[in-house]
This record gives structure tokens, sequence and C-alpha cells, in this order.
């Protein structure tokens, strides 16, 4: 089963969404104005995560296309990968954290757990299920050291 929209899509689909939420059904306004620069924190840290796993992904000379899971020609662990399994998903995710803190309405805050969940059902799990076919073994080793969004399990 291959994903129908690329995870940056639906990202920015999810952005567009919280907007149009803080627009028109901004129930609360749980962050005032100077608080919302906090917003740089996720952005930064997105930039973080996603900037290192393209590189990983770009020296391994594997591809990035998250619509084709399984053209993955080797299987890349080290670097940010030591700490998630899906660091660009995760990136996506921070991306939208801040915007929710820019947007400073309650609201907004459906969104992000949603893209979590529909990332995670739409796209992660087809892209392990290919992973565990092309890499076997060591796929699974990799799983039971590092979590799927964030975290080390175990000893190394």
């Amino acid at each position: 089963m291959r994903p129908l929209v690329p995870p940056p899509i639906v990202m920015l689909l999810g952005a567009a969404l919280m907007w149009v939420l803080n627009r028109y059904l901004p129930l609360v306004r749980w962050i005032p104005a100077p608080w919302q620069r906090c917003s740089a924190v996720p952005y930064v840290l997105a930039v973080a995560v996603i900037a290192p796993a393209m590189l990983r992904f770009r020296r391994a000379r594997t591809t990035i296309n998250p619509m084709d899971p399984g053209a993955a020609s080797q299987l890349v662990t080290g670097g940010i990968f030591r700490i998630s399994r899906n660091p660009m998903y995760l990136g996506l995710a921070l991306l939208l954290a801040g915007w929710g803190i820019t947007l400073g309405s309650l609201t907004v805050w459906l969104i992000p757990p949603l893209f979590v969940a529909y990332i995670t059902r739409a796209q992660i799990i087809p892209e392990e299920r290919a992973l565990k076919a092309r890499f076997t073994g060591e796929y699974r080793e990799y799983c039971r050291h590092v979590a799927r969004w964030i975290g080390r399990r175990g000893a190394d």
C-alpha cells in the first residue's frame, strides 16, 4: 500500500486548517502575544531534526521519497536516527506545534495529534512494513532500540 498524499502536504493542509480554526473558531486565546514568540523553539527544533535526517539519507544515497518506501536502498540508523526512527515526521509535527503557539488559540491544538495519528497510520506503518520486508533482522533490531517517534529503548 502506497501513501496517497506526501507528508509535507499533509502538514501544510493541517497548518491551513489550524489557521481556519484560529480565525473562525478561536474558543480560548491561551497564548498571549508576547509569549507567541516562544514558537521559535519548536521551529528551531524542527529544523534541527529534519536537516540532519535529510543529510543522512543523502550520504547513504537512499531515497528520501516518502511515497515509495519500498525503494529504500539502505537502512539509515545513525545520527538523529538513533533517537527517532522518523525524525522528518517528528520535525513536521514540531512545525505544527510551533504554528499552534504562533496562532495562540486552544482550538488549533486539535490538529497536531490528528496529524501524528494520520501520519502514523497512513505513512509510518506502511514504511515499517516495507523496511521489515527489505531489511528483516537489521530493521527489527533497530526497532528494539529506537522508538517510532522519539526516544531510545534498552541498552546498546
